[in-house]
């Protein structure tokens, strides 16, 4: 039997690598996670916006950039399919694309039971059939019949998933629901049933609707910097259905300063032929993490920088 790797402390890597998203700011590259809430809160279709946006390459929430877009394997277990291809559509509208350009698969099984050693390899098979970047099972409710309040009967099947996710290099969401009236609780700690669900989670999303009504954006990551909550509303513009920052110029820089940002951002981007990473372009600007982050994820958006592996750049126009 071979001993475990060791490495001494003084070769350690002295700084992280730079952080890697699926969809910037929302969900890390290659994450297992909950998008967590209260029934009526939202929750599918912020799951499949993020579809729609892996899918087509678009801004999530046409806010979240998305630099490496793929294809999207989604479980609708509780919604009729008729529902869930309109609701789509309602998106694909919103952001100006066909729902039929879209490289969204759709598990249409009447049923999917991870607590099945059958459905598990069936899962497997598919995912490992059709290498999709982000795989959407809604609700977990639906994909069991064990006691979700139980560890020892969570933690497998959510161990499941994330060896799924190690195996297959693939991000997974799963739609959770939060306990009635545990408002008052940190959102992660408010997820119905064990713990186990709380801790498993890379990138987390929460919804909740506030006392007007209105639904709150909390963003959780174990190993990014969280975004400030944002306030989303479900709008409707002829024939398309689909969640936006419920205020279209929602800054959390005054727009004086941001402008200011932008623009030593485009300068120094403008400095070489080569992409500048996220720390170079830190170190130029001379501002907060968070604060270049939420600039530069706009500027994406906005289509004036344009992100790959090898970090920003200005679009090409």
């Amino acid at each position: 039997m071979s001993q475990l790797p060791v490495q001494p402390a003084w070769r350690l890597a002295d700084c992280p690598e730079q952080q890697r998203w699926l969809v910037d700011g929302l969900w890390s590259e290659e994450a297992v996670g909950i998008i967590g809430g209260e029934p009526k809160c939202c929750k599918s279709f912020l799951a499949l916006d993020l579809a729609v946006a892996v899918a087509a390459g678009v801004p999530c929430l046409r806010r979240f950039a998305v630099s490496r877009p793929g294809r999207v394997l989604l479980y609708p277990a509780e919604d009729a399919l008729h529902i869930v291809r309109r609701r789509l559509e309602g998106i694909c509208a919103a952001v100006g694309t066909a729902l039929a350009e879209l490289d969204v698969q759709v598990v249409t099984a009447p049923s999917l039971r991870l607590d099945l050693e059958a459905d598990r390899a069936r899962l497997e098979e598919t995912v490992a059939t059709l290498k999709p970047r982000f795989l959407i099972l809604d609700p977990f409710v639906r994909l069991h019949r064990i006691d979700e309040n139980v560890s020892g009967d969570v933690a497998p099947l959510l161990a499941f998933l994330r060896e799924l996710q190690r195996r297959h290099a693939v991000a997974i969401a799963v739609v959770h629901h939060a306990r009635k009236g545990a408002g008052t609780l940190r959102a992660g700690q408010a997820l119905r049933g064990s713990s186990e669900f709380h801790a498993w989670g890379d990138s987390n999303l929460y919804l909740r609707r506030d006392t007007d009504d209105r639904i709150a954006l909390t963003v959780e990551h174990r190993a990014a910097a969280a975004i400030a909550s944002i306030t989303l509303a479900l709008t409707q513009r002829d024939n398309a259905l689909a969640l936006q920052p419920a205020d279209a110029d929602h800054q959390i820089e005054p727009r004086v300063q941001a402008t200011s940002i932008d623009q030593r951002i485009a300068a120094a981007l403008a400095e070489g032929e080569q992409p500048r990473t996220f720390a170079e372009l830190r170190a130029s600007c001379r501002v907060r993490a968070k604060t270049l982050y939420q600039r530069i994820a706009a500027m994406t958006a906005a289509g004036i920088v344009t992100k790959s592996a090898n970090g920003y750049s200005l679009t090409v126009r």
